[in-house]
């Protein structure tokens, strides 16, 4: 433990031991996300929506909630309507997230799950940069993404651990690692940066649009000339 006085006290090591045997909180990827959204948000853009599922438990039983969710599959698109047939609150609508996103408004939280890893880096990129424009200062950003392993023996690794064969690896991934896209995010202007969970290759990357925009540093001026 170290030479810390900490662990020297009596009352500390209790209350750690405590606190250790009843096990520490575990939450799935999901939920994480879930936690990142909070309350106080009205108005959410899901990329890649799917059939709707985690745009469902992100509007839950709220009435003042709202949701846009975008997708490139009619397939996908079909099943969301069927869940949301006469929600009023949802509004669906194709898109090909390889292509810019239309104007859709402001939104108080932007959310993926499962989706960006399909595009290429340089686009995945841009997405960020155009989700962080559609959000309303102090709006989250929350992607819940299959994200690429260190090493090829660690790739292997997480598809023996889902018990998926490695050749049922979807040809269309396009997984970057985690610390690029944490470093995408810092540059465009988001804070409060980081991989809030991750799982092998399952990782939760948020940030937050700041409240206060930031000051564009002024151009550094001309030295003065002596004498003038």
């Amino acid at each position: 433990m170290g030479s810390s006085p900490e662990w020297s006290c009596e009352a500390h090591v209790a209350r750690y031991r405590e606190r250790t045997s009843t096990g520490l909180p575990v939450v799935s990827g999901e939920e994480a996300l879930l936690e990142q959204i909070g309350a106080g948000v009205h108005r959410v853009l899901d990329l890649g929506t799917g059939d709707g599922r985690v745009l469902a438990l992100l509007l839950g039983q709220d009435e003042q909630r709202m949701g846009v969710g975008v997708d490139v599959s009619e397939l996908m698109l079909q099943a969301a309507g069927e869940r949301f047939a006469g929600d009023e609150r949802v509004h669906l609508m194709h898109h090909d997230l390889a292509a810019a996103l239309p104007d859709l408004g402001i939104f108080d939280a932007v959310v993926s799950s499962l989706a960006i890893h399909h595009l290429e880096h340089a686009r995945k990129r841009e997405l960020y940069g155009e989700a962080f424009a559609a959000l309303a200062p102090g709006g989250v950003f929350a992607n819940f993404e299959h994200v690429a392993s260190p090493s090829v023996r660690l790739h292997h690794a997480f598809f023996a651990a889902i018990e998926e064969p490695l050749e049922h690896e979807d040809p269309s991934d396009r997984l970057l690692d985690v610390e690029t896209q944490l470093r995408w995010l810092r540059e465009i202007g988001f804070e409060d940066v980081d991989c809030h969970w991750k799982w092998r290759e399952l990782a939760l990357l948020a940030g937050v649009r700041p409240r206060v925009a930031r000051p564009t540093p002024r151009a550094a001026r001309p030295g003065r000339r002596h004498g003038s």
